[in-house]
């Protein structure tokens, strides 16, 4: 589809794609600009400064305006009946958080200390291991299922300006 301009509208999933783009870009530079920081004195810099300190400005610049159209996008797109997808992706960044603690209990409560002798202290879990690691595949499940929607979703919501 084409808008007004006659230009094809970015979908939601190029911008994301750009947007990581532009943040590798942008740690490249920071890199060469550090390393470009200080020379010999009477030595020359491998690369100018000032040429990187403007590129580095002109990506932040587009990366600013790119996040607030993401930003934006998903404030204004609708993910079901009562959530847009700003809501959801919240949501699923508050399920992996979840999972991620759920999953490291269950390996730390599945951990066995033996002992070599009757004198060295005994540990036990505290939390059912079974209980937690179902609790991680049932969150893991639920992630995965948003994920799907806000992957198809993102390929096919064009970007709000």
């Amino acid at each position: 589809m084409i808008d007004a301009e006659g230009e094809v509208p970015m979908k939601l999933a190029e911008a994301l794609i750009t947007r990581a783009d532009y943040q590798k870009r942008i740690e490249q530079l920071r890199h060469r600009l550090v390393q470009n920081a200080r020379v010999q004195e009477g030595e020359e810099p491998n690369e100018d400064p000032k040429e990187l300190q403007k590129e580095l400005e002109q990506i932040l610049s587009q990366l600013k305006t790119l996040i607030q159209d993401i930003n934006r996008t998903n404030l204004k797109t609708p993910f079901d009946d009562k959530r847009s997808l700003a809501d959801v992706l919240t949501e699923r960044e508050l399920i992996g958080q979840e999972r991620r603690i759920y999953s490291e209990l269950a390996e730390q409560a599945a951990v066995r200390h033996d002992r070599y002798s009757r004198t060295e202290i005994k540990s036990v879990s505290t939390v059912n291991v079974k209980e937690t690691q179902k609790r991680v595949d049932e969150l893991s499940q639920q992630y995965r299922q948003l994920d799907t929607k806000i992957q198809e979703l993102n390929w096919l919501t064009n970007v709000i300006e």
